[in-house]
């Protein structure tokens, strides 16, 4: 009996060694990725959330917005002609978890910042038929009347400067006072303006 036929025979053996092959694969593809300057710094003139923008993320992320928009461009033509250039790394190094999906019922959400005004968010979030009359998007209304709660920003800062996000002291002493008086509308939208603005993009 051959060696490979022992293997196939012997299911405890043959379980065993996939485990150990695809457990050093996945070493030689995972660990040098985390060694990558590309994979691992912020692209140039990339920072981390302000405070209503982190909100707004948290908000999008409650509301299940990435079941249905993705948040990555893939590096074919079809793709950059219709929403810009290609997602690089660099531009993720601040999300925690990072929203890149494959889903894509409504369309990629990546390079969406800058593109419409914060008007047309606001109607769009409220009916979004009413700037885009074949959309499935639900509503949400809710948003407009929902007053953000300051009271954990701090702490959010906090834990992301323990991660590495470079937030100041000064940047965390005055973060609820971006809050002040802002809905969940207010949040939403500053999140969504700032999607993909780190790279510029032909519009």
């Amino acid at each position: 009996m051959s060696g490979h036929e022992k293997v196939e025979k012997n299911v405890g053996l043959l379980i065993v060694l996939v485990v150990l092959v695809i457990s050093v694969g996945g070493l030689v593809e995972i660990v040098p990725l985390f060694f990558q300057k590309s994979t691992t710094e912020a692209v140039a003139g990339l920072k981390p959330y302000g405070a209503l923008a982190l909100e707004g993320r948290d908000i999008y992320v409650r509301e299940g917005c990435y079941n249905c928009h993705s948040q990555m461009i893939r590096p074919f033509r079809a793709e950059t002609e219709r929403y810009g250039h290609y997602s690089v790394a660099g531009e993720f190094v601040y999300d925690r978890p990072f929203q890149w999906g494959s889903k894509r019922t409504g369309p990629d959400l990546h390079r969406v910042g800058g593109r419409y005004s914060d008007e047309w968010h606001r109607v769009h979030l409220i009916n979004p038929r009413d700037v885009v009359p074949e959309s499935i998007m639900p509503g949400y209304p809710w948003l407009a009347t929902t007053r953000l709660d300051p009271g954990l920003i701090r702490k959010k800062f906090e834990v992301l400067r323990t991660l590495g996000h470079p937030y100041s002291d000064e940047d965390i002493k005055n973060a609820p006072a971006e809050l002040d008086g802002k809905t969940e509308m207010d949040a939403m939208i500053a999140y969504l303006q700032g999607m993909g603005t780190a790279i510029a993009v032909r519009r």
